[in-house]
């Protein structure tokens, strides 16, 4: 099923979300559901706090338009180690109409649970790092924006104000 992805300034996007302490059928129905959803809106990655559930579940798919789906779903992802620096082009499906370069680290090693309860290791580099970082900001209520210099951060609040105000639809 897909679900309503929140847009900022949506609280709900600021808090910070819960472990998962079991695998449940609601959280594989959510994860599904996460996965339809980034897959519908043409999203790279989606965090469970996006679409209002705040459990620390995130599904990412970095694959090309002309390579095979390479979902990734991962419970409870935590960072182990991250090096190096990456400056890159960033949007975010809460944040539409928006994109901004974000200081990142360029790899980083991620540890978390899959569906089926084992646990994983990622290491990861480029997009695919980026991604993972960029979730799990999500899932402790930090959006990209937040990760902007204060004059670029001001530019984002001005464009979304101007857009609510101009009524086109919800703010940025």
């Amino acid at each position: 099923m897909i679900r309503t992805i929140l847009t900022y300034p949506d609280p709900l996007l600021k808090k910070k979300s819960e472990p998962v302490l079991g695998i449940t059928p609601e959280i594989i129905e959510l994860a599904k559901d996460m996965a339809e959803t980034m897959y519908s809106a043409s999203g790279v990655g989606l965090a469970a706090p996006q679409v209002g559930a705040l459990h620390r579940l995130i599904v990412m798919d970095v694959s090309g338009k002309d390579d095979p789906p390479d979902l990734i779903t991962v419970i409870n992802p935590v960072i182990v180690h991250a090096e190096g620096k990456s400056y890159e082009d960033e949007g975010c499906l809460s944040v539409p109409k928006f994109s901004a370069n974000v200081h990142r680290s360029s790899k980083v090693t991620v540890k978390g649970m899959k569906l089926d309860g084992s646990e994983e290791l990622w290491e990861t580099e480029g997009l695919l790092a980026v991604a993972f970082q960029h979730e799990i900001d999500h899932l402790d209520g930090i959006l990209f924006v937040d990760r902007l210099s204060p004059l670029k951060r001001d530019i984002f609040r001005r464009k979304a104000r101007k857009m609510a105000e101009q009524g086109k639809g919800e703010a940025l």
